[in-house]
């Protein structure tokens, strides 16, 4: 059942009960709401604005153990609403919907999860779901069908397009280039890595991993003796290794600059708890480049170039919202945002226009694993596949292959699906389990990925790369009744982690993950025949059935053609007469003035340890 409370604040707290509650209970409740008083109704009239029926929020799993912890039980669900008087009042449509009134029927979701799908035209189902797949990958996959004798399902195409999509597999950069008809020796990759293979100095692991690491000192490790039960602290030495992370996320930035910037310092802190058999966040970086943002009229070096019909969000919007989107992710996940840069620019000259029109938001950041455990070892036939984490929403569908397109190349619907939302509280649980693993003496974890782009089909994929293993799709966690086979393994939502671990370590991270409030299920087994293996019993379906290597690998290289074009710009002419205009105008620039609206709004505090605030005096 359903009960209702308003505070004097007017915000509706709607409360799924599997029983009646006691008065006391009640009372609880009401003091809990700020007040609140309880509304004896079964039915509330007006218009309300609340989380999506199908989606139970972050916050509403923080709510229920807040009232777990307060000796309240038989509570399922708590969420915020908001009564409007205009019913064409905005919202985010990923995150709320509009109710014409609350009744106790406001949480039932009726609508049939969709199954797997046989695809019958793989290139219309390309162009219909906005996989960005080129035609010889299309080719490659019709191929693939036929050598089969069947259909490839939904899932399997969509699982392709993540895992080979240029944002996991960096197509262009591993791709062969031809320019002026000449095909060149070398990838952008193998320049790249080029520099390192020369030169590897203190070089641990680089181009191979979540993370690069690079040696460090022998430092103190203060922890328990023990990581599974109470025990006291003490200081042990051990040999550290540096780890080092950067990674953009222009194009959900661009969408959604909020949670596009807070997923993507997520995404890189996520990275860094993958490495080697784990390995824990320090501290974290964030760029943000954008065109003009137009604060005031009087800037006459923004009249250069014309304004743009801004597709998703305006220039001004991303700056604010995307800083504090990282702000936010960095503030509740334990982890200072300590530096980084700003740089705006547009310019047109001859006909060509240049300017960051498609945002670059670049998280980066540091952080350190036991050198003993910077490598990550190969999963042996009978070891279990877990993960760690919140459940399965229809959100972050296909953000990989959306990424490897010009932003509004597809429909808003499939661009706006293809943005995370953050959960940094539920991410933190998960870090909390993996620092107890690797703060042992002996660390059980074989192998760790983080759940990013392409969700459990990208995850687990990666962690029996090298092996095989099957995965009971009924053990997947769903937060969302209605999702179908390819949401439940293709979303990326609510901050997980994928582990390999012996059999016999099952219980202890159990032990340690249910203290640390860290979801935790055993969703699949490792096998030695080289298979990825995706299958239901209860629904009788098989999403995913096929060897690796034609997932890995097999896929068409990328091939891009271009021809050397020379571009000439005027000289620069300045005058005596203007320094002071000039002078005053560049300290105007968002990359050269005041970035006090970026740095008072973090926490550099949170990690502790802080003797100085970092960024005293600069960005």
């Amino acid at each position: 059942m359903l009960l209702f409370f308003k505070n004097p604040k007017n915000t509706i707290y709607v409360v799924a009960t599997e029983a009646a509650l006691t008065k006391t209970d009640l009372n609880k409740l009401k003091w809990l709401f700020g007040n609140a008083e309880q509304l004896n109704q079964q039915t509330l009239q007006g218009t309300f604005i609340g989380p999506r029926a199908a989606m139970i929020t972050p916050w509403s799993t923080n709510a229920v153990e807040i009232t777990q912890n307060m000796d309240i039980h038989g509570i399922t669900r708590i969420e915020e609403f908001h009564e409007v008087t205009d019913p064409n009042t905005p919202f985010d449509p990923m995150l709320f919907e509009r109710y014409n009134g609350l009744t106790q029927d406001s949480f039932t979701i009726d609508i049939q999860p969709q199954t797997t799908l046989e695809i019958d035209d793989i290139e219309a189902y390309n162009q219909q779901e906005g996989l960005a797949l080129s035609a010889e990958e299309v080719a490659y996959l019709q191929n693939l069908s036929q050598q089969l004798g069947r259909k490839l399902t939904d899932s399997e195409v969509f699982g392709f397009s993540q895992i080979n999509s240029e944002h996991c597999r960096h197509k262009i950069f591993n791709g062969t280039f031809v320019i002026n008809g000449e095909e060149k020796p070398s990838t952008l990759f193998k320049l790249i890595k080029k520099t390192s293979q020369e030169h590897p100095n203190s070089i641990v692991s680089a181009y191979k991993d979540n993370v690069a690491f690079i040696k460090g000192a022998t430092v103190d490790q203060f922890a328990p003796k023990s990581a599974d039960k109470p025990d006291f602290y003490e200081v042990k030495p051990f040999e550290a290794v540096l780890s080092l992370k950067a990674e953009t996320h222009n194009f959900p930035t661009t969408v959604e600059p909020f949670n596009g910037a807070a997923t993507g310092s997520g995404g890189e802190i996520r990275d860094r708890l993958a490495g080697g058999q784990g390995s824990l966040p320090l501290a974290g970086t964030a760029v943000y480049m954008t065109a003009y943002p137009r604060l005031e009229e009087d800037r006459p070096w923004e009249k250069g170039m014309a304004e743009r019909k801004w597709l998703y969000q305006t220039p001004m919007d991303i700056l604010i919202k995307a800083s504090n989107g990282a702000s936010d992710f960095g503030n509740k996940f334990g982890q200072p945002l300590i530096t980084g840069s700003l740089f705006t620019f547009e310019h047109e000259e001859g006909g060509r226009k240049l300017g960051f029109d498609k945002v670059i938001m670049q998280a980066g950041g540091v952080g350190y694993a036991k050198a003993s455990q910077a490598i990550k070892h190969t999963p042996q036939e009978g070891d279990k596949i877990v993960i760690l984490g919140g459940e399965n929403y229809r959100i972050g569908m296909g953000g990989a292959a959306v990424s490897s397109a010009n932003t509004g190349a597809f429909g808003a619907g499939i661009e706006l699906n293809a943005v995370q939302r953050s959960n940094p509280e539920m991410q933190k649980r998960a870090a909390n389990a993996i620092r107890a693993m690797v703060e042992s003496d002996e660390n059980p974890i074989v192998s760790i990925h983080d759940h990013g782009a392409g969700g459990h089909l990208n995850c687990l994929s990666e962690l029996i790369e090298e092996t095989g293993g099957k995965i009971d799709l009924d053990k997947l966690p769903v937060g969302d009744p209605t999702l179908s086979d390819k949401e439940i393994i293709g979303n990326e939502s609510q901050e997980r982690m994928g582990l390999v671990l012996p059999e016999k370590a099952i219980a202890k991270l159990k032990t340690i993950a249910d203290r640390e409030r860290a979801p935790m299920y055993e969703v699949g087994v490792v096998t030695s025949d080289k298979h990825f293996s995706i299958a239901s019993a209860k629904k009788g379906t098989h999403p995913m059935d096929l060897d690796l290597s034609a997932l890995f690998g097999s896929s068409p290289k990328t091939v891009m053609t271009d021809e050397t074009v020379v571009t000439n710009y005027e000289e620069l002419h300045y005058y005596a007469s203007q320094l002071q205009n000039y002078l005053v105008q560049v300290l105007q620039l968002e990359s050269v003035a005041c970035k006090d609206w970026l740095t008072n709004k973090v926490d550099r505090c949170v990690g502790g340890k802080v003797a100085k605030q970092q960024c005293a005096g600069a960005l």
